[in-house]
């Protein structure tokens, strides 16, 4: 096989292999610690380039496919391959994590151990991403917790050990439920087929062909959506959330990407479509909640960091809003503002992490009229702010309204209140709120005394925060050009949801 076709592999696992030569690496020699993780974050940067530049967007379906059996006498399998949403994920988080590891200047302490748990964290993400069996998905999935968790208790603020250990409880119980779900299916299919496979497009065509007996499907949906509702995360299970990030080390935010919502969109829905589509109404008003919860939650914040955090919550409404709709137009706004949630909002923990290291806080209280002192900085933050809040001609725009576009289809199609989309566009108005006062407080009014020395936005970290800024103009002006390589998918993966539609209203998105 040639080196083209392992392509995926070598991309998977040269951050482990970085985090190995790091091990190698003698104490004390930070510098060439920080040197060998940040080339390494780099080639794996290009690995995932080669990725992008040689995947077709004119074909539906998983390309660069490798599969090797991994347990066969129990039916798993080493199977990888992408699609044209899965690919954008890889490239981002190859992106990211370059910028996490160069953001890590920060961290004085443990610096080789940082960053060897740091590219230990992008092998797992690439994987999740990756994964097309639904055991080594879980691996994946479930080894994201290891190197954050100890990234949290060993590099985090106050109460880190506690914040560490309830993120672990909460996420790793939760996806147990998924673990037990998956086993169910596969054991359905055996009985069907004589044989174990946890190969997902085999799982897919087996339910999408067979009714499991007494209401099982709806069981495992759920299964899968409240282990995934957990790691998005959505309220209620969202209480670790504010409590282990509040907490964690800042370049761990800054490439920490929403895998819950990816395992919705690629495992829960399209494993169990019936109960999706049932319980469609149910998750669509569980998602416009939490856009709304977010929201107010995050103009009561005392400090920049949780403002962000709550935001985050927010935005994953309206992913679970788009996917729940289960229409092409709200499928292509949640792949949208999944990407768009790593953009903006990697650069705002890496502008906020570039503000702590000058001013030692985050509290808005203590902050005040930085935009005399940094007014480069006071614009790239304002940039970033104003993608967060959904302005036209930002990344965020067309995905919000996507979402909204694909639940107001949706509850014509289905029949259920379009109250919700009204609360949704509510909590856009709340994201102005909320972000434009907050960079009001802290750029805005009397400089505090202690703050008129600061350092305004150096080069070096104009250009480490340069490529997220183009991203959200490139989306933001020029959306089409994602849209039309994710519409392919979209309109697969909503076909049989949408087929009472007419072609006129499936156009729309184009």
């Amino acid at each position: 096989m040639d080196w083209l076709g392992l392509v995926l592999s070598w991309t998977l696992w040269m951050p482990t292999i970085g985090a190995v030569l790091l091990m190698l690496v003698p104490k004390g020699q930070e510098l060439v610690a920080r040197a060998v993780a940040l080339a390494v974050a780099l080639i794996t940067l290009g690995m995932a380039g080669v990725l992008i530049v040689g995947f077709d967007t004119t074909r539906v379906g998983y390309q660069f496919v490798e599969q090797l059996a991994w347990l066969p006498d129990y039916g798993v399998s080493y199977y990888l391959g992408v699609d044209a949403v899965s690919v954008w994920l890889v490239g981002l988080t190859a992106l990211l994590s370059v910028l996490a590891v160069a953001l890590a200047f920060s961290v004085h302490e443990r610096v080789r151990e940082f960053l060897i748990w740091m590219l230990v964290l992008e092998t797992a993400l690439l994987g999740v991403f990756m994964a097309l069996d639904v055991i080594l998905f879980y691996v994946f999935f479930e080894l994201t917790l290891v190197p954050t968790y100890f990234l949290i208790s060993q590099w985090g603020g106050r109460d880190r050990a506690a914040a560490a250990l309830k993120f672990f409880l909460y996420t790793f119980f939760g996806s147990l439920l998924m673990l037990v779900a998956t086993l169910v299916l596969a054991f359905e299919y055996q009985k069907e087929f004589g044989s174990l496979t946890f190969e997902l497009p085999r799982l897919q065509a087996f339910v999408a062909t067979r009714e499991l007996p007494n209401n099982l499907e709806v069981w495992l949906f759920w299964g899968f959506v409240l282990a995934f509702a957990v790691k998005l995360p959505l309220v209620p299970f969202h209480t670790w959330w504010p409590h282990a990030m509040g907490v964690a080390p800042l370049p761990l935010l800054v490439v920490f990407l929403k895998t819950g919502a990816y395992g919705l969109m690629r495992y829960a829905i399209p494993l169990f479509p019936d109960a999706a589509q049932a319980f469609a109404p149910t998750l669509v008003a569980w998602g416009a909640i939490a856009v709304v919860y977010g929201a107010i939650v995050a103009i009561m914040q005392s400090e920049l960091r949780r403002v962000v955090l709550y935001a985050i919550i927010s935005h994953a409404g309206f992913i679970v809003m788009g996917l729940f709709s289960l229409t092409p137009e709200g499928f292509t706004g949640s792949v949208l503002q999944q990407l768009n949630h790593g953009i903006t909002m990697g650069a705002m923990f890496l502008l906020l992490a570039l503000l702590e290291a000058r001013t030692r806080t985050l509290q808005i209280a203590e902050l005040g009229g930085l935009k005399h002192q940094m007014p480069l900085f006071s614009a790239v933050f304002l940039i970033t702010v104003l993608a967060a809040v959904a302005l036209p001609g930002t990344n965020n725009f067309i995905g919000e309204l996507l979402c909204l576009l694909g639940t107001y289809y949706s509850a014509h199609l289905r029949g259920y209140s379009v109250v919700w989309v009204v609360v949704g566009l509510a909590g856009t108005v709340l994201a102005v709120v909320y972000m434009l006062w907050m960079f009001q407080r802290v750029f805005y009014g009397a400089t505090p005394a202690r703050w008129r020395g600061l350092p305004d936005l150096r080069p070096l970290e104009l250009l480490l925060v340069a490529p997220l800024l183009a991203l959200i103009f490139a989306i933001g002006v020029r959306p089409v050009h994602w849209t039309k390589a994710i519409e392919p998918v979209a309109l697969k993966w909503a076909e049989p949801y949408v087929a009472a539609r007419s072609m006129p209203e499936q156009q729309v998105m184009r």
